[in-house]
């Protein structure tokens, strides 16, 4: 039987030595860029909040974009199997991470917000009750020790212009 294993590789690069290396906290930039074969390169730096350039992505926002992205996804394939017609589908979703007083932190929770919108009417609570299975299915969110809620609001495009 093959391996049921799926393998991920990245290559992550700092490019933030302005000089000094890390010879002071202010001294470098938290600049990065990430790299996995085949695919466009990525480019990051810390928060702003953690001296990083505020223009560019930072693991944070990588985190919960992720997690959208992977309830999505769940999602559409879970409707697609059941065939439900997807339409249009936005996730407004946030995070909150906590610092602790030594400075360190974690994420203490993320919200998902998905508007979906579907074909029938008649599949709009079919539909609704599909986003609990891509929780309890969706790779990211089972792999967080912190709790991801989901709130969603499913009609159809005449109905509530979801998307």
């Amino acid at each position: 039987m093959p391996s049921r294993d799926h393998h991920y590789r990245a290559d992550v690069q700092w490019h933030g030595n302005t000089g000094r290396g890390t010879a002071g906290y202010g001294d470098y930039a938290r600049s990065f860029r990430a790299r996995i074969e085949g695919k466009p390169e990525l480019t990051g730096s810390a928060d702003a909040a953690f001296a990083g350039d505020p223009a560019a992505h930072n693991p944070e926002d990588l985190l919960l974009v992720a997690l959208s992205a992977c309830h999505m996804l769940t999602y559409l394939a879970l409707c697609a199997r059941a065939g439900i017609c997807v339409l249009a589908y936005r996730d407004h979703c946030e995070g909150v991470l906590a610092l602790d007083a030594a400075g360190s932190g974690a994420f203490r929770e993320a919200t998902l917000r998905p508007q979906v919108a579907v074909a029938a009417s008649d599949h709009v609570e079919q539909a609704r009750a599909l986003h609990e299975a891509a929780h309890r299915a969706c790779f990211i969110a089972r792999s967080c020790r912190f709790p991801v809620a989901h709130h969603a609001q499913v009609g159809t495009l005449a109905a509530e212009g979801a998307a």
